[in-house]
């Protein structure tokens, strides 16, 4: 094994501060899904690959905790800059392996810089508490200290911005970081690492693994690792917090959803059908904030219904890099065939299929992994496209005849990640808000995703751990509390207290 430049065609890990390719290891194919065409090899790490990752992570750790706080603040700083210059190389990137709309890409790009921005305001956030005379000559303060060696465990979906979500308020916290990006498209990660590099950052400090469930499990398993941050589906969320739990180490795991959006007949029915479809159908449906349950409520239903149906024969689907285009290609043909399984059991089950998105076909793209947009009217909760997370352009419309009984259907879902209500009543508004039982609430917007300070995650099987991404919460995650007491009395007391410490 040696330390070179990747090829342009076979995409390594970032190591130590430079790429890390090991001629011998397996790859994968990498797909360009709007022609289907393999665009490269990605390198699947071997265990000693990423034992390598985790060395150098460990190794850079002690002095990047003892950089002061500002000072790693201005590497970020740095960093940031460098993010803006290279904000829509980087969406190229994410489009030309992933295959969501290039505007939607770069609107990626800018929210995982937000949280960046964020994170160079830390030093705030770490200050400790202070209490004087807490006892009889005694001080109390408490201080925030890093974990260690962390690790992410990212989505295809969003191959910068879920990135973003962990590591810079981890490396602005004092940490060490391990990314493992989805090896369906890898190449952000490494322009990612270089620019932290060219930022200032240590090397070491910020490695990149490519790989599968071997370099998960090896991750998991290390005793060096102390944080795990994952987002994907639910069961492996829950298998990766399980497992991690059991052997001591923080987790903070994010899984699927199956978000709804619910209609009252007082809302405003052209911005409603708007929000629609653009949260279903938006980067095709593969968001985990994507919305993919619209839940009708009273006489609203026909009209909504109706306007979807033209919108969603009217989307222009094509190749993410053509400006005309409003929503690309899915990431590969196995989601492609997935999805329209997905599609013929809610046509088994009796929905009543009013768009059909798998008769879709792009001119000169035919070997694109392209569908269109599908609705489904009248779907119940016991159907499958109901119960489970599609990761489609698929939106099934549910009645309900009240508000209240729109809550109750929401509520009884397994999932909790995102919620939306339209509506013209404060009220209604309000009672929705109090009562819902999922994690981010829009009124009278679809997509609910908080802005960096606020922090990300849903309820039930759409989060396992305490804590939400980013914000606060992420400088929660990723550091520990210590609390100290110090006495310093002008002379020493003779003999030994035996009771415990009061203020007395």
């Amino acid at each position: 094994m040696t330390s070179t430049t990747s090829p342009i065609n076979r995409i390594g890990h970032w190591i130590d501060g430079q790429i890390y390719s090991d001629p011998q290891s397996r790859t994968q194919a990498i797909y360009n899904p709007a022609t289907g065409e393999v665009s490269g090899q990605v390198e699947i790490a071997s265990e000693q690959t990423v034992q390598k990752a985790i060395a150098s992570a460990q190794k850079a750790f002690k002095g990047w905790a003892a950089t002061p706080a500002l000072r790693r603040a201005r590497v970020l700083h740095n960093y940031l800059n460098l993010l803006n210059e290279n904000l829509d190389k980087l969406a190229a990137l994410i489009t030309a392996e992933h295959g969501k709309v290039f505007s939607d890409a770069q609107g990626e790009v800018m929210r995982g810089i937000e949280i960046v921005e964020f994170a160079c305001g830390a030093p705030q956030l770490l200050k400790g508490d202070y209490t004087e005379q807490v006892s009889t000559n005694i001080d109390n303060w408490t201080v925030r200290q890093p974990l260690g060696v962390v690790a992410g465990i990212t989505p295809f979906n969003f191959p910068c911005m879920v990135p973003m979500w962990m590591f810079p308020m981890a490396l602005a916290c004092g940490n060490s970081f391990i990314l493992k990006p989805s090896e369906r498209d890898p190449s952000a990660s490494l322009l990612m690492a270089s620019l932290l590099k060219e930022a200032g950052l240590p090397d070491g400090v910020f490695n990149v693994i490519q790989g599968d469930k071997v370099a998960v499990d090896t991750l998991i398993d290390a005793p060096e690792v102390q944080a795990l941050s994952f987002v994907g589906s639910t069961p492996i969320a829950q298998a990766i917090y399980t497992r991690s739990a059991n052997q001591g180490k923080r987790v903070q795991a994010l899984g699927g959803a199956k978000n709804h959006m619910v209609v009252l007949p007082d809302a405003n029915l052209d911005a409603a059908v708007d929000g629609l479809i653009g949260a279903a159908y938006g980067s095709a449906g593969e968001r985990c904030m994507a919305i993919s349950v619209a839940v009708l409520v009273g006489n609203i239903g026909d009209r909504v219904v109706e306007r979807l149906k033209e919108r969603a024969l009217a989307l222009k689907i094509g190749d993410g890099m053509d400006d005309r285009s409003e929503m690309g290609p899915v990431i590969t043909r196995e989601a492609l065939e997935r999805i329209h399984s997905y599609i013929q059991s809610g046509v088994d089950q009796g929905a009543t299929l009013v768009v059909d998105g798998r008769d879709v076909t792009v001119p000169d793209h035919e070997n694109g992994f392209f569908t269109g947009g599908t609705l489904f009217d009248h779907v119940t909760p016991e159907m499958t496209i109901y119960q489970e997370e599609i990761f489609g352009p698929v939106l099934a419309c549910v009645r309900c005849k009240t508000l209240e009984e729109a809550i109750e259907l929401i509520n009884a879902h397994a999932y909790g990640n995102g919620v939306a209500l339209y509506t013209s009543d404060g009220h209604s508004a309000r009672e929705f808000g109090r009562h819902i039982q999922v994690g981010m609430v829009g009124i009278n917007v679809p997509i609910p995703v908080p802005m960096a300070w606020h922090g990300f995650g849903g309820w039930k099987k759409s989060l396992f751990g305490d804590m939400h991404a980013y914000g606060e919460e992420g400088v929660r995650f990723y550091t520990k509390q210590k609390s100290i007491m110090q006495r310093w009395p002008e002379t020493i007391a003779a003999g030994a207290d035996f009771a415990m410490p009061t203020t007395k």
